[in-house]
């Protein structure tokens, strides 16, 4: 939906659900609602047309989305619980079965014991989630082989119920995890720039303030990670693509940390005076490009990606010969962070996709974060 597209009044009652980035700042109230809501309607459900064993649907729905906030991981997940429901439905149905009409409780457990040992070697590695939901299932199903085989049967079709109803409810209000990596990678953009806002400025680089910076920096970076699975689903975003722009993070933070220890003494002015006045352009290049891409990131205008300047050309430098090292070092973050502005260019129109946002909230955003 649009926001644009709706009538003024009513754009400005639902801006605080139709703004991706509002509901990112509440996502855990979002996902909490709807978890709740979700066992409402399960409950509901199966009370209402009073099927057996209508728990099982409420399981399965804290199950699939209990845990997971964002949409591309509650699709998977409802997937693989799909197929780990059936497969383990369907070999409980068959111990039921066999226990039934032949009785030999010692091979029941076998078999049990036999399916259950072979979904454990495959919940190691690849595909995992569906094993070790397929082994739960057979014993939900089949309990020790001496459930009824009408009560397995409904328990395959409450399972089913719950699964289906988690994904419905994944779609209420989704919290896209490419969203989350979007906002978080610029929020980590904007603290790259205040750090290197520091570190041009001579500000101390042992204070707590500086240090409390860059274990941000690096939390964001684990954080980042954790997301990129699911943004790679979400916006069909190779994960090698990913994997580039986030060691293009990791190389600016790293870069920073260097610049940091090997920038002159503060005390030092000339040499921080001729540093700064060397650098002038690189340094105006660094922050103008950073701010621009954190900017893009929160709004969702690539265009901004655009905007920057020429990259700085290479000079040659006679006075203080011992600061060349720091000087290679700016102008390698220079090229690190055109590269990555380049990347999230070229990628932009995916992780833009169907992303809308009132101009009152962009201008909000703007306004918001325009001192830092």
């Amino acid at each position: 939906m649009n926001p644009n597209r709706l009538p003024p009044l009513l754009r400005r009652a639902l801006r605080p659900l139709l703004d991706p980035y509002r509901r990112f700042r509440h996502a855990r109230l979002i996902h909490a609602v709807r978890v709740a809501l979700g066992l409402v309607a399960t409950i509901l459900l199966t009370t209402g047309i009073n099927l057996p064993h209508g728990e099982w649907a409420s399981v399965t729905m804290l199950i699939v989305i209990g845990g997971l906030q964002h949409h591309g991981n509650i699709r998977r997940k409802a997937t693989e619980r799909a197929y780990g429901t059936l497969i383990g439905a369907v070999i409980g149905l068959a111990i039921v079965a066999q226990q039934s009409y032949l009785g030999w409780s010692l091979l029941t457990y076998v078999l049990m014991s036999s399916a259950c040992g072979f979904f454990a070697y495959h919940a190691i590695g690849k595909g995992g989630y569906t094993a070790l939901l397929s082994a739960i299932t057979v014993f939900i199903v089949a309990g020790h082989g001496d459930n009824p085989m009408a009560d397995g049967l409904w328990r395959t079709v409450d399972i089913l119920i719950g699964n289906v109803l988690a994904l419905a409810f994944s779609f209420a209000l989704p919290l896209y995890a490419v969203y989350s990596w979007r906002y978080n990678l610029a929020d980590a953009l904007r603290e790259c720039a205040a750090v290197h806002g520091r570190i041009i400025a001579g500000a101390v680089v042992t204070s707590d303030e500086h240090l409390k910076r860059m274990r941000k920096l690096s939390a964001s970076l684990v954080q980042l990670r954790s997301l990129m699975a699911s943004v790679s689903k979400e916006v069909h975003i190779s994960q090698t693509e990913l994997d580039a722009l986030q060691r293009n993070l990791r190389l600016c933070i790293s870069l920073l940390e260097i610049l940091a220890d090997t920038r002159p003494a503060a005390d030092d002015t000339a040499a921080m005076e001729a540093l700064n006045r060397s650098l002038q352009q690189e340094h105006r290049f660094i922050r103008r490009r950073l701010v621009a891409m954190a900017r893009a990131l929160r709004d969702g205008r690539a265009e901004r990606l655009q905007r920057s300047g020429e990259l700085p050309s290479e000079r040659e430098y006679s006075d203080f010969p011992a600061l060349n090292g720091y000087r290679a070092l700016t102008r390698q973050l220079v090229a690190n962070i055109d590269d990555m502005r380049q990347r999230l260019a070229n990628s932009a129109p995916r992780w833009t996709f169907a992303h809308v946002i009132t101009q009152e909230s962009a201008i909000e955003t703007d306004r918001t974060h325009s001192d830092q």
